[in-house]
Parts: structure tokens; sequence; C-alpha cells
């Protein structure tokens, strides 16, 4: 694996180690599993004679986000976004580590004062982001929000990104939720201070190790050449 200048897989002053690789036959026609939480849809009257029923799908997704490092990611729309309002009032001694271009950037949840550094900083559902919780237990995060519908497209830079899925749905990356392989990506997958490792061989066409990720997880993306992740989706499917 290649190594990135100045971007390391993890924030600044953590250490993580690889996990070996495993052989895994992929399952094609494994069952989509769609986690919709308390889907609720919204209702419209038009007029004295007819109804008129919103596609429009509200609800909410429990997280737990343990002590330490983890990568999250927000699986509803909340208005703009804002982190203040994703995650809520009080979420606990959280420091959010989003990565772009310049490296993170880092926006942490003041406790005594009961603020963030920037309450209008945005996590949109697509994109993913270190969490590290200063606590000594795990944190339980409810996100609330509409879900994501119709054609959904999230770019893939060539080399390294952090994404998530753009809908909350659980599932295999690329059988289940539709992630392309054009770029032959490798995924990472932290949980427990280390790295769970896949690549796909675009000569044989197939995954070292099938990765399945889900709702409301993050993952590194290594893409060997830009793309996007595009989807049609509606709850209605």
């Amino acid at each position: 694996m290649k190594k990135v200048a100045k971007k390391g897989l993890t924030p600044r002053n953590v250490s993580a180690k690889f996990a070996a690789h495993t052989e895994t036959i992929p399952n094609k026609m494994r069952t989509k599993a769609l986690i919709l939480t308390a889907f609720v849809g919204a209702l419209g009257i038009a007029g004295a004679s007819a109804q008129v029923y919103s596609v429009n799908a509200v609800g909410y997704v429990n997280k737990s986000i343990p002590a330490g490092f983890s990568i999250v990611a927000n699986p509803l729309n909340n208005g703009g976004n804002k982190i203040s309002d994703v995650f809520g009032a009080n979420p606990g001694s959280l420091t959010v580590y989003r990565f772009g271009d310049a490296g993170f950037s880092i926006n942490s949840y003041d406790t005594d004062f009961e603020e963030w550094d920037d309450g209008d900083a945005t996590v949109a559902p697509g994109e993913g982001f270190f969490v590290l919780n200063g606590g000594d237990a795990a944190v339980n995060i409810t996100f609330v929000g509409e879900v994501p519908q119709g054609d959904l497209s999230n770019a893939l830079p060539q080399g390294f990104s952090i994404r998530s899925s753009q809908v909350p749905q659980a599932g295999e990356l690329q059988a289940d939720l539709g992630f392309p392989v054009s770029g032959a990506p490798t995924i990472y997958q932290f949980a427990g201070g280390a790295y769970k490792i896949s690549s796909y061989d675009a000569d044989f066409e197939e995954w070292d190790s099938v990765p399945s990720v889900g709702v409301a997880e993050g993952f590194w993306v290594l893409n060997a050449s830009a793309g996007s992740w595009d989807r049609s989706f509606s709850t209605s499917e």
C-alpha cells in the first residue's frame, strides 16, 4: 500500500495496526437489508375530495459511539446538516475529524460551554468522519431526519477519501449498496483500534475480502482513479 504524505489513515497522534486479509467468495444474490428505523410518511391534504401523500420518509437511527476513535456517518438529512443539529444537545465529550485536501479539520464539543467549536460545520449523508469519544464509556447518538431519495451521487476522488452510504442501509458494499469498482478501490474499515482491509482485484474482478458496512458507518476509500457512487433510491423499493 502506498503511503500518503502528511495524511495518515488515522488522525494525528493515533496509531493503528492493519488486519490481515481473508479470502471470501462474494454473494451477489444477497437480499438487500434496508434499515429505516421508525419509518414515518408525511401526509398532506389537497382540496376537499383528494388526499396527496408525500414520498418523503423521516425517522431516526440510534448509533453507539464507543470510547476512543471510530469512523461514523450521518445517515439522514437534518435540514442543513449542521453538526450542532445532527449530534443533538449535549452529545458528550466528542471531537469530529473531517478529512479533505488539506488534511483533517477538527471540531470539538465543549461540555462546559455546551457548544461546538464550529456548530455551523456540516456533516452530510455520504461523507464519513472520525469521531473521538473522550469519555470512558460509549455514547448513544440519535440521528433524526429525512431519508435521501432519488438520483444520488457521491464523488469518489482519486486517492484517499472517507465515505459512507447516502441512505441508511446496511449490507455488502458492492452487491447491496451499488458501490462502484471501476476505480479498483481498497476499503479500510476501522474498529477497535485496527483496520479491516478489503481490496478489489480488477484483473480477477473480485474482492479479496467482501466488505460489508453498517448504518451510520464511515470508511476509507483508496481509489486508483476518480469516479462517483451513483444510486437511484426510493423507500418504496
